[in-house]
């Protein structure tokens, strides 16, 4: 009896440890969820580029205050190096593609990107780049067409758009200077609800519906253009700030490719710098805010960039350019914020979207859309009907 009796109380204490850790598991709550993505892409931009701006400045770069970084695997679907068009389509969507190819898949079906899931689910959207708005990496977002240099035919997709609440940048002739005749400002004023500026000054950050295009060409050079990008980036939060279910926020640093492709490294230097500017901008948000991700990466290399001692005395540092072109050199993420903890080790790039869609707690939708209407309208799958609560 005495036997029995000491066995019966080790299991009544078993069981109590198990039913404790059992209601402590239970009490455990959820991690939280990102309401608001900043989704920041340096054309590109790898780690040279990065360090180098690092050397040259000596000055602590926002890039360093990023608790999660991971690496980014960039080759395209056609080729160990991609272009804009397949990086940017791949950050954009679950999807590798052929180079020259916006928004869709390699068989030409469109696909569906973080930014119709993320519309689609009630988040107000916006672009700002510094590029034209229908270069791309902004056009991988909200277009389809198989091949990025169809810039008119982009901006009829971007105007007809019907998640994009704000774009800012330049490209403004193929609006209003078109080989087709059409005036494309004036439909979108008078027909699809937006009113379009050509500068950032005294514009109406409560509209909902705008597009800045401040040259009609690329903006000018960062050192030209002054902070024109940490301030669009600061206009576009203002009107972002406070929706009702959130925001998703594309930036492009959108020149630092350029002036690689240059081998101009004063200009990518400005170009750096004012990227990063940006990017403390979307920071110094998120810190405040705390229920938004914000992730920065790069869309691949350009210039094959190293910092060598040509005399091998390792006491001076120079920036040395292999192409003119770009290269598979894998290029960093940075994230900050509810899900960050997912962008560590290595990925490829066409993994983003679903670390995205997960941060947000949205099960992520891997499917090509099946059918469409010019842009990405009503072609959105079924299930994402199902809206996180």
């Amino acid at each position: 009896m005495k036997k029995l009796t000491t066995l019966s109380l080790i299991a009544l204490v078993v069981m109590g440890m198990l039913s404790s850790c059992v209601s402590k598991k239970e009490e455990t709550p959820e991690p939280p969820k990102a309401v608001n993505v900043i989704y920041m892409i340096g054309d590109g931009m790898a780690l040279p580029q990065v360090y180098a701006a690092m050397l040259a400045s000596r000055e602590e770069m926002t890039f360093s205050q990023f608790p999660y970084i991971g690496v980014v695997d960039t080759h395209s679907a056609s080729n160990d190096i991609t272009d804009s068009a397949a990086g940017g389509t791949a950050l954009a969507s679950d999807h590798k593609t052929k180079n020259a190819m916006i928004g869709m898949n390699p068989d030409t079906v469109p696909v569906m990107t973080v930014f119709d899931a993320l519309g689609e689910l009630g988040k107000e959207t916006g672009i700002v780049v510094t590029s034209y708005v229908t270069h791309a990496t902004p056009a991988a977002f909200y277009a389809e067409v198989p091949h990025r240099k169809q810039y008119e035919e982009i901006a009829v997709q971007m105007a007809e758009n019907p998640y994009l609440n704000l774009i800012i940048g330049g490209g403004m002739r193929y609006f209003n200077e078109r080989t087709d005749s059409l005036n494309l400002v004036e439909r979108m004023e008078n027909e699809l609800g937006w009113k379009v500026y050509d500068t950032l000054a005294d514009i109406d950050v409560t509209c909902k519906k705008y597009a800045v295009m401040a040259d009609k060409n690329h903006m000018p050079h960062a050192a030209e253009r002054g902070d024109f990008l940490p301030r669009a980036v600061k206009t576009a939060l203002k009107t972002l700030d406070g929706a009702e279910n959130g925001f998703f926020l594309m930036v492009e640093g959108s020149q630092i490719d350029m002036a690689c492709h240059a081998h101009d490294s004063t200009w990518m230097m400005d170009e750096m710098m004012d990227f990063d500017y940006a990017v403390k901008v979307a920071l110094d948000y998120a810190k405040e805010k705390g229920n938004t991700l914000v992730v920065v990466t790069a869309d691949h290399e350009t210039g094959g960039l190293t910092l060598p001692d040509p005399q091998g005395h390792y006491t001076n540092v120079t920036f040395n350019y292999s192409t003119g072109s770009h290269t598979c050199l894998p290029v960093m993420v940075y994230a900050y914020g509810p899900g960050a903890e997912q962008f560590t080790g290595w990925m490829q790039n066409n993994e983003l979207k679903a670390k995205i869609m997960n941060a947000c707690g949205y099960e992520n939708i891997t499917d090509s859309i099946p059918e469409h209407n010019g842009p990405k309208i009503k072609a959105v799958k079924a299930n994402l009907d199902t809206k996180h609560e």
